[in-house]
């Protein structure tokens, strides 16, 4: 096993806030899956940032009638503030604005450059008159040829999905100044991924076929669509300057610029140990990201790292989500059909773990998964507060009751007893099994089973009625209840770390190991437990019904334009 682990994120973009489709897809997963590995004890470095270049900052800039960097500033600030209210352990969260990053993003362009590893082309791109400023084709817009959707974008259709080139859209028009685009003739430098291509084979098809199937099937069929040479600068006054003379009036494409944030963030971090999480064969990277990001995790920043050598290393695994779907309807920030954290957390005030449940309970990690309401208060109501939370309280308040609050002493054990407490090792080995596999979704299962089986245990066994005639097998009945309460501690910890906080005020301990997980006697004979108090309380339909007319609202108003 290697020494290190190095966790990365996708760096959120900087032009809106956080929605729960980026939650469930990368940052719920990657924080589950530092959280257990600082449990175990292993050296980690959780790494993430705000990704703050490119056109659609611009953009927004231009329609708010401020400076890109206000953009960037606001949406920086309020997403970095919602992952800290959220509970994301980020051992740093900066942004691709500053100036350790320009100083670094710089520094690796003009080191490929000055080797010769970009090669330079002239070619017509499609460029606003007005608003002079070249465009992607994801801000043309036109009429689709397909099906007429008259807002359809120059690489697709969202309507009916067609792939499409900006040649294709009837009425074709600039989505930032509405004006007919025209060609224009421009001079840029690409990285030419296609002489990778046989490396990326090796190294991807044959040396990492444990993959997850979405991400490798999506590594092979780019590469046997053949790669192409994919520009790294482009024409813009907003981004990292291109460090080379002649090249005023141009910037490091925002695909290139970005993931050498994670370098430069760490930099910013660890000024003079950095290398040891970026060079050194003692650690293991790991990309938490979206689908839609898997062709520059997989295929592109490893071939800059190649490209680059000095020792970087390459990520161990890339374990992509498939998309996050509300209420039947894909997310749309452009069209506001989103649950934004930071709303949520205003709205929902110390429930932060239920939008972790609920997300890692329904993630989308081999296909498109769908967020309602309904189901976050049913998940809530039915196994938060009836299961885990149900089983907590009724096992502290009994303790309260007949022992003054202090853990009792267990006599001989029953067969129901020992099948309870029996259940704890195979959990927890699921649980493992699980994590380590980046099956979140199974992990949570299991630790929830452990939960059913405490309520379970203690329904069956019916403390408060055995203690009119049997006050010893009562004791032993708690202190089995209570050993499974700290069990969920642990258990529970990488997932719901609120709940555990307050759970652990409950029993009165401090934060458990992991490898405490299945020992006989967490809580000794005699600890004195903290005061009784609900782990959850219920969510009432007015809650929910007022986030779905919320929903309905926009949506008639959509269709009503």
């Amino acid at each position: 096993m290697k020494k290190r682990n190095l966790i990365t994120c996708a760096l959120p973009y900087a032009n809106g806030p956080v929605h729960i489709g980026h939650l469930a897809g990368v940052y719920v997963p990657a924080d589950i899956y530092v959280r257990y590995l600082r449990m175990r004890g292993r050296e980690t470095l959780f790494v993430c940032g705000s990704d703050e270049h490119g056109v659609p900052i611009t953009i927004a800039a231009r329609k708010e009638g401020c400076t890109p960097q206000d953009i960037v500033d606001k949406y920086h600030a309020l997403i970095k503030q919602s992952f800290a209210d959220f509970g994301i352990s980020f051992d740093i969260y900066s942004r691709t604005t500053s100036a350790t990053h320009h100083r670094y993003a710089a520094q690796f362009f003009r080191k490929l450059y000055e080797e010769g590893k970009f090669i330079e082309k002239e070619t017509e791109q499609y460029y606003d008159p007005e608003a002079k400023v070249f465009l992607a084709d994801r801000y043309i817009v036109g009429t689709c040829p397909k099906c007429g959707n008259p807002d359809a974008y120059g690489d697709q259709c969202e309507k009916c999905g067609s792939t499409l080139s900006p040649e294709e859209l009837i009425n074709p028009h600039s989505k930032v100044s509405g004006a007919e685009p025209v060609k224009k003739k421009t001079r840029h430098w690409y990285l030419p991924l296609d002489q990778y291509e046989p490396w990326l084979r090796e190294w991807i098809l044959d040396g990492h076929k444990e993959w997850k199937t979405n991400v490798y099937g999506q590594c092979k069929s780019w590469l046997d669509g053949g790669l192409q040479p994919r520009a790294v600068s482009r024409d813009l006054d907003w981004g990292v300057p291109v460090p080379v003379e002649g090249a005023e009036g141009k910037v490091l494409y925002v695909w290139f610029d970005a993931p050498i944030g994670y370098i430069s963030n760490t930099i910013e971090l660890l000024p003079d140990s950095w290398e040891t999480w970026w060079k050194s064969e003692d650690t293991r990277m790991i990309h938490f990201i979206g689908k839609d990001n898997i062709v520059f995790h997989c295929i592109v920043f490893p071939s800059m790292l190649k490209a680059y050598g000095d020792g970087f290393i390459l990520p161990e695994n890339v374990p992509a989500n498939e998309f996050l779907n509300l209420e039947g309807d894909k997310i749309s920030t452009s069209k506001n059909w989103a649950v934004w954290l930071h709303e949520y957390l205003q709205d929902f005030p110390g429930k932060q773990d239920t939008l972790r449940y609920v997300l890692t309970a329904n993630a989308p990690e081999t296909k498109d998964n769908d967020f309602t309401w309904k189901d976050f208060q049913t998940r809530h109501n039915s196994e938060l507060v009836a299961i885990f939370g149900n089983f907590v309280n009724r096992a502290v308040v009994l303790t309260h009751k007949y022992f003054g609050g202090a853990v009792p002493a267990a006599g001989t054990l029953q067969d129901v007893d020992l099948e309870a407490l029996a259940q704890i090792p195979l959990l927890k080995q699921e649980i493992e099994d699980n994590l380590e596999t980046f099956k979140f979704r199974e992990a949570l299962k299991a630790a929830m089973n452990l939960a059913r089986v405490g309520n379970k245990y203690i329904s069956d066994t019916e403390p408060w009625a055995v203690a009119k005639t049997d006050l010893a097998r009562t004791a032993t009945i708690l202190n089995t209840s209570l050993q499974l309460c700290a069990s969920l501690s642990i258990a529970f910890a990488p997932f719901l770390p609120f709940s555990v906080e307050k759970l652990d005020r409950i029993l009165n301990v401090a934060p458990l190991p992991w490898d405490d997980l299945g020992k006989a006697e967490l809580l000794p004979v005699g600890h004195q437990l903290g005061k009784a108090e609900l782990l959850f309380s219920k969510i009432e339909d007015a809650e929910i019904d007022k986030q779905v007319k919320r929903l309905a609202a926009i949506k008639a108003a959509r269709l009503a334009s």
